[in-house]
């Protein structure tokens, strides 16, 4: 592989300065939601972005942790960001390991149903919605974007697992601290056949000891399909030493037509099972890492619906 000089950005804002409102949606549960919104939009209709928080965390300590709403206000973007109800999981955890596609009342059809609802009650670009989450967030965007192609045009995923290879708890924890025993499972599909996928950028810490680092490897690896063209599809690996307090990281790019970043896996040196670039005040967060969240809206703004998957 060839190395190449990692990508620089502008210093992020010191604050965000959107506005946010919250709401209610899903049924038995109801569940908690929090959008918000740009204060100066950049596009004449907005960017969704869907962002999961992880177990035992809430909306408003994700969005702090991420501090995606900094970065959101800087691009342009809107973030949703749902929240899991103690009702349905004592440990605020999103149910990622049912069949999504066979239970129209689960976590994953509440989450898609109100994107539908977002996108229609506000200035929000239909072609341009995304979904990224961590840990059990992480694993639940890998399953929203496997069963709603026509709705996701792309997917993050920090210190998560893989769509499909757990159906209940016990299988959930095997997964998580051990990795997929056959990666080719992973593969992300519509129904049972391969077909296009969703683009996707993943972050996992090579040190993590919740969630084994294999799992974010399986992930990147499943992102194959129709979409990506072979005879266009190259690419590249570099990594970045440590420095100055900054993590090292080893970053894999495969680019589809035109030169677009089509996936990406970015291996967080020494990083847990932390947001990487977040904010330290908050759980699960590592101030030391690149920042996940400007990456992921870079990586996401490049992509947009343009036809349905399946």
């Amino acid at each position: 592989m060839n190395a190449y000089e990692p990508i620089r950005f502008s210093p992020p804002s010191r604050s965000s300065s959107g506005r946010t409102t919250e709401g209610r949606f899903g049924n038995a549960p109801r569940r908690k939601y929090v959008l918000y919104l740009p204060l100066a939009p950049k596009y004449a209709r907005s960017p969704l972005l869907v962002l999961l928080h992880g177990c035992q965390q809430t909306a408003e300590t994700f969005a702090a942790g991420t501090r995606m709403n900094q970065a959101a206000e800087d691009a342009g973007v809107a973030v949703l960001y749902p929240q899991q109800s103690l009702s349905a999981n004592a440990l605020r955890c999103w149910n990622w390991f049912s069949r999504p596609e066979l239970d129209p009342r689960g976590d994953a059809a509440e989450i898609a149903a109100l994107t539908r609802q977002v996108i229609q009650e506000n200035s929000i670009d239909a072609t341009r919605v995304y979904v990224a989450g961590m840990s059990a967030g992480g694993a639940m965007a890998v399953a929203l974007a496997r069963t709603y192609p026509d709705l996701y045009a792309a997917m993050g995923v920090h210190s998560g697992v893989p769509a499909g290879l757990a159906h209940d708890v016990a299988s959930a924890m095997r997964l998580m601290s051990s990795g997929p025993v056959r990666k080719k499972k992973a593969a992300a599909s519509c129904g049972d056949e391969p077909s296009a996928v969703v683009a996707s950028i993943v972050f996992h810490g090579d040190e993590d000891e919740v969630v084994h680092p294999s799992n974010g490897e399986a992930i990147h690896a499943s992102a194959t399909g129709t979409s990506i063209s072979r005879p266009e599809r190259r690419s590249r690996t570099a990594t970045t030493r440590p420095s100055a307090g900054q993590r090292g990281f080893t970053r894999s790019v495969d680019f589809g037509l035109g030169g677009k970043t089509r996936r990406e896996l970015w291996i967080v040196h020494g990083g847990g099972h932390a947001w990487a670039g977040g904010n330290e005040q908050q759980q699960h967060t590592d101030a030391s890492g690149p920042d996940a969240s400007r990456e992921m809206l870079r990586f996401f703004l490049q992509h947009r619906l343009l036809t349905t998957s399946c």
